[in-house]
């Protein structure tokens, strides 16, 4: 199709196609939302194109930007003079290296010459970087347009890393020659491959040098000054694999330099560390490599007194002219993370850090959700947001999302196995280690101890065979937790700061892994026997049956990393401020069912910076409604100020007569539909709701999707409708799939519910296509396409609100009600985010049909509730605008009979 390109208040937008009015007016508002620096929420329905909107809205903000850019750096340079006075009127499109920070320390009353003297050198200061950026630029420009036009030098390159890979094996190979019988005895017999396990000696940030090899300072001169981008985020890999390739076929695609990022995990190209299956061991023996990549330099004059060094080798995916090529390869054009693993196997260099170095140079970089929203993440990979543009896609659940990945929760079985690990790895390395070594671990074992003892329990026992005395949940404040755990007096943030620093629960996981090995090969550890015993006895299913590396491997399911990794993650998550977290203590009937877990209150805290950092910031999604929590939760509490959100929701490309939204009040029978937690499982309310669906039934053709508030009620109906003969009313008309509970059933029960709509109107006859019955917050409630055929009508039963008596939810509705205004008017901010959390719910369920312009359907929502004004006002404006309340089933039987007719599927 050819480009087009559509023009807006002087704006140009190149598009693909003649975009949608709504397109036109969602693009032009992106676009002044990023100029101005705003922060934006915008609601855009699937079907309605919001992926090439967000495209070609924000890379045309982008291309006139850096327009501008480059014309006022050029009148800048030909006058050779900058406007300076105290750094907030230096030109705002000026990247990070080139603007100036005042000096706080100049003198008030210095003479006038010397503040002009100051003045002058500052400007020519900056006159000077500008230059340095734009030779940097060039430099970078011809460097990419050599790449894309001549293929010899990749091959050229290709062949000079073989060259240097056979010469290194041919020196390596000659090392070992020369230091074959001269290494000296350890301090004890020790396995082979047990050197490895050992910590190294640990100094403290506040110890440490600034000392860098020269390695290090390779890998900065890869990095480049960051130019402004846009950083795009989503939830899952196939929806940024799907907007990459979006990005491919704009009319950007060719020019863009656009960076896929993703975990270690997904880009890995070394087998051998890809093999070792999760994601934590991964990233731990990642950063191994490269630290012993860096000592390598060191090491290499001293005589080999270990076996160590061969065995931590540097990876050989990881060197400056690898990773050189590898960047510009990326840069060079638009690849998603399958096309870039692809690329680094071919350039034997290693995707990951590839793609990282070339975040600087890039002007889109895509990336999940986990790396953008955890600050450890994002310093990681290297994404620096000061003066940036981040949109965040499928923005529905950000909240939760933020809460999510700064919770976490600690079995008692993790507890004493992490415990036990590290008490064994102690007796045995303990004359090995150095005095700090042994400081922090025995603070780990004491708090280890001291959680399992907080529970009820005994450090020294089985925790499967520990009934614990008290049960039930206990919900405490972060400090009171602290002291009655009795570790109020140890510093947490030097004991995660040395978790992070030494990876002691990496080599931890090596020892606990290679203790059968130690087994086998030596006789002089009884001590250990008991340690072997104590795993056995908590994972019996996995050391009755062993399963021999290879078939481990084949199966494809990841080795279960070390209890102590998921411990680190709690006590990372107890240095979050009193006020923003609490603890909930789990008590079940034994230890090891039992928990501790951590609910973050306040995820605005983690989002703060996002807001205060960026130029602009885009919350986007299909169903965004009930915005009040954006605004409220996130973003007030994260420092934006009122007038810097500014929401946009734009109706859908379907005609009006293609969706027919109704709320039916009662049923045939004249029975009241209020499917409340007391009233639902009445056997006359489970009827009524049976005869509702037999008469939709029997009026719409293909595919009808019927939405239960839990998999208890869904099951509950089901025995209810089979024994009154109701099921098989259905199964007259409609074939009856369930919603699986397991994941890896959910395609195939989707395939046969597909399969059978498809025959059936093909065939005819009186089975006109199948009956979903489906679980709000299930498999089949987000993500899934239930476009034509497959989801003519959608019926939500009842309104779907979440657990009140649920500790987690009530701590959260109490921090709400003491941390926000009250709305004169409005329910109390608690209870305002329960009712927001169900039309959330509701509004991603009943968001599962209409999928494209030309495709229609009917929205039943069957329960008397939602004709309540503000109910309704929650839904998205392009159904809300359209909902007709039925008080009577009648009325609502005939509007659906009316339409019925038109719809060309056999009936």
């Amino acid at each position: 199709v050819a480009n087009k390109t559509q023009e807006d208040g002087g704006i140009h937008f190149p598009f693909p196609y003649t975009p949608y009015s709504i397109q036109k007016d969602f693009m032009a508002e992106l676009y002044r939302v990023l100029e101005a620096g705003k922060i934006g929420i915008f609601e855009s329905p699937t079907g309605t194109g919001k992926s090439l909107s967000l495209i070609c809205g924000a890379l045309s903000w982008l291309r006139d930007f850096e327009q501008k850019k480059h014309q006022e750096e050029a009148r800048l340079l030909e006058t050779g003079t900058v406007p300076l006075s105290d750094g907030k009127d230096q030109p705002p499109f000026l990247s990070s290296s080139c603007k100036e920070t005042p000096d706080p320390l100049r003198p008030a009353g210095e003479p006038d010459w010397v503040t002009q003297f100051v003045q002058k050198k500052e400007e020519r200061d900056l006159v000077d970087r500008l230059k340095e950026e734009q030779v940097r630029r060039k430099k970078r420009e011809e460097r990419l347009q050599q790449i894309r036009h001549n293929a010899q030098l990749k091959y050229a390159a290709k062949r000079m890393r073989q060259e240097e890979e056979e010469t290194e094996r041919l020196l390596h190979l000659s090392k070992e020659m020369l230091a074959e019988g001269t290494g000296t005895e350890p301090l004890e017999q020790l396995v082979c491959g047990e050197e490895e396990l050992i910590l190294a000696e640990y100094e403290s940030d506040e110890e440490k040098g600034a000392a860098r090899g020269a390695d290090e300072e390779e890998e900065e001169d890869l990095e480049e000054e960051h130019v402004t981008k846009i950083y795009y985020c989503s939830r899952t890999h196939s929806q940024l694999a799907q907007f990459v390739h979006e990005v491919q076929r704009s009319p950007f695609g060719k020019d863009i330099r656009l960076v896929s990022l993703g975990s270690r995990q997904n880009l890995c190209i070394n087998e051998d560390v890809r093999n070792l299956g999760s994601a934590q061991l991964i990233n731990d023996r990642c950063m191994e490599m490269q630290r012993s990549k860096h000592e390598k330099s060191r090491a290499e004059d001293e005589k080999p007194k270990r076996r160590r060094q061969e065995q931590q080798a540097a990876c050989p995916f990881h060197s400056y002219e690898q990773l050189q090529l590898l960047r510009d390869e990326v840069l060079v054009g638009v690849k998603d993370i399958e096309q870039l693993v692809t690329l680094g196997k071919e350039a034997r260099a290693c995707p990951y850090y590839g793609s990282r170095f070339a975040i600087p140079a890039a002007q889109l970089v895509v990336l999940p959700y986990q790396m953008l929203l955890h600050a450890a993440t994002r310093q990681a990979a290297g994404i620096r947001l000061q003066g940036q543009v981040v949109v965040i896609d499928e923005a529905h659940n950000l909240i939760d999302t933020i809460t999510g990945i700064h919770s976490a929760e600690v079995s008692g079985s993790q507890l004493c196995q992490a415990h036990s690990q590290l008490l064994q790895y102690m007796e045995r390395y303990g004359k090995r280690l150095k005095a700090k070594n042994l400081m922090y671990i025995k603070q780990i074992l004491y708090l280890l101890e001291q959680f399992v003892t907080v529970l009820g329990g005994n450090i020294k026992q089985n925790p499967n065979t520990q009934s614990l005395s008290q049960t039930g949940t206990e919900l405490k404040t972060i400090n009171d937790f602290l002291f009655q755990s009795r570790i109020d007096n140890i510093n947490l943030f030097k004991v995660q700061r040395y978790c992070e620093k030494s990876m002691v629960s990496r080599k931890l996981f090596g020892f606990t892994e290679r203790y059968g090995m130690v087994l086998a090969a030596s006789r002089e550890q009884p001590r250990l026997a008991g340690f072997q015993h104590f795993l056995q006895s908590l994972q019996p299913a996995l050391t009755e049956t062993p399963v021999p590396r290879g078939e481990e491997e084949e199966t494809g399911a990841p080795r279960p990393a070390s209890p102590l990794m998921h411990i680190e993650g709690f006590l990372a998550a107890l240095t979050t401020a009193n006020r923003d977290g609490r603890v909930i203590l789990n008590r079940q009937g034994s230890l090891s069912q039992s928990s501790l877990k951590f609910l973050l209150l306040n995820p605005a805290m983690h989002f703060a910076q996002v807001v205060k950092e960026c130029r602009a910031v885009v919350i986007a999604g299909g169903t965004m409604q009930p915005v009040s929590d954006f605004r409220e939760q996130l973003l007030a509490h994260a420092g934006a100020e009122a007038e810097r959100v500014v929401e946009f929701s734009c109706g859908h490309v379907i005609p009006p007569d293609n969706i027919l939204p109704l709320v039916i009040c009662s049923g045939p029978s004249s029975q009241e539909l209020e499917f409340t937690y007391q009233k639902r499982e009445l056997p006359q309310m489970m009827d009524e709701m049976g005869r509702i669906l037999c008469n939709l039934c029997n009026v719409v053709p293909g595919g009808v999707v019927c939405f239960f508030p839990s998999y208890e009620y869904q099951r509950q109906v089901h025995a209810h409708w089979d024994k009154s003969g109701l099921l098989a009313r259905l199964a007259l008309r409609k074939k009856i799939f369930q919603e699986p509970k397991r994941a890896n059933q959910v395609e195939q029960v989707l395939l046969e519910y597909s399969r059978c709509i498809k025959c059936c109107g093909q065939a005819g006859g009186t089975v006109t296509g199948a009956l979903l019955l489906s679980v709000v917050g299930g498999k089949m409630s987000e993500g899934i396409n239930f476009s034509d055929n497959l989801g003519r009508c959608v019926v939500m039963v009842g309104m779907p609100y979440p657990n009140i008596k649920s500790p987690e939810l009530q701590e959260k509705m109490a921090y709400l009600d003491q941390t926000l205004p009250r709305i004169p008017g409005q329910p109390p901010p608690g209870k305002a985010l329960v009712e927001n959390l169900c039309m959330k719910a509701v509004n991603q369920s009943i968001g599962r049909a209409i999928r494209h312009q030309k495709d229609f359907a009917s929205i039943v929502l069957l329960d008397q509730r939602y004709a309540r004004p503000p109910i309704l006002g929650k839904l998205p404006a392009w159904i809300r605008d359209r909902v007709e309340v039925k008080a009577t089933f009648g009325p609502a039987f005939a509007a659906m009979r009316k339409v019925s007719p038109a719809l060309p599927c056999p009936l």
